[in-house]
């Protein structure tokens, strides 16, 4: 009984201070709602057709990488032994209940995450010393996911279902979102994340809400994309990369753990209704 006490207080202490860190995340996407003047006199000058060409660049890489690059995503790191280190650490979660386990479990979460900054710098900053700016957008997709797919498996969380392809999606999108726009993406990830199962999109839902995170995409990282396109000075604009990974990253760690706190208390009213 005391154990039970003491695991609903640690996971009660855990989710107000995630609450404190997506309050922080909503009051940066609402400061960021109004673009700089400097970045909108320069996002004026670059052509249409760059603009379209940054589209379709992002909506192709978005259809490679998600549905067709997960296996080669997966050579990239230890599946089976991620998967099974996680098991050990919900196990002690469940055993102690306290909160230095499930900060464990956040903290296992960030593990890849120096290796993936690294690898997405050198890959964003290499292509833009040349200036290649749209083929650097399927490895940055492809570096991306590896992460995203790496957390989901630190929360025990299959990455492949329907469901949770969507959910990613959202999630994507919802990181770069701006003012009301963020407001609103983010209840749409909780309300999926509530659920506790994820619902099962359609054909059409998939490739609407793959379009609407390209796009996302393609807005944001315009001005960079097209400066990396550019011969030397394409390096400033490959530097981005590992910023956009980590704003979309800790976007996703958040909503991943949030989840993980809200199973583990589902579970515990399940176990008390069963006594």
């Amino acid at each position: 009984m005391l154990r039970s006490i003491r695991a609903k207080a640690a996971i009660q202490k855990e989710l107000h201070t995630l609450q404190k860190q997506e309050e922080k995340l909503m009051r940066s996407a609402t400061k960021e709602r109004t673009t700089s003047s400097w970045r909108s006199e320069l996002e004026k000058k670059v052509p249409d057709k760059v603009y379209h060409s940054l589209k379709v660049a992002f909506g192709k890489a978005f259809a490679l990488v998600f549905e067709k690059g997960t296996g080669i995503i997966e050579k990239s790191y230890q599946k089976e032994t991620i998967q099974q280190d996680q098991k050990v650490q919900h196990y002690a979660v469940q055993l102690k209940g306290n909160r230095r386990e499930l900060r464990k479990v956040k903290k296992q979460a960030q593990v890849s995450g120096l290796s993936n900054m690294a690898l997405t710098t050198v890959e964003g900053i290499g292509l833009g010393a040349l200036g290649i700016g749209l083929p650097d957008i399927v490895m940055f997709v492809g570096v991306l996911l590896k992460g995203i797919y790496e957390t989901a498996l630190r929360y025990g969380i299959d990455y492949n279902s329907v469901g949770e392809r969507y959910l990613i999606l959202k999630m994507m999108e919802a990181s770069l979102a701006k003012g009301d726009r963020w407001a609103e993406l983010n209840a749409e990830v909780d309300r999926l994340i509530y659920q506790g199962r994820q619902e099962v999109p359609d054909l059409e839902d998939m490739v609407e809400q793959r379009r609407h995170t390209a796009d996302a995409f393609a807005i944001d990282m315009i001005l960079l994309k097209f400066i990396q396109g550019l011969p030397i000075i394409g390096i400033l604009g490959g530097a981005g990369n590992p910023v956009y990974y980590n704003k979309v990253i800790h976007y996703v760690r958040l909503k991943y753990h949030k989840r993980y706190l809200l199973q583990l208390e589902r579970q515990q009213e399940t176990r008390k209704k069963l006594k």
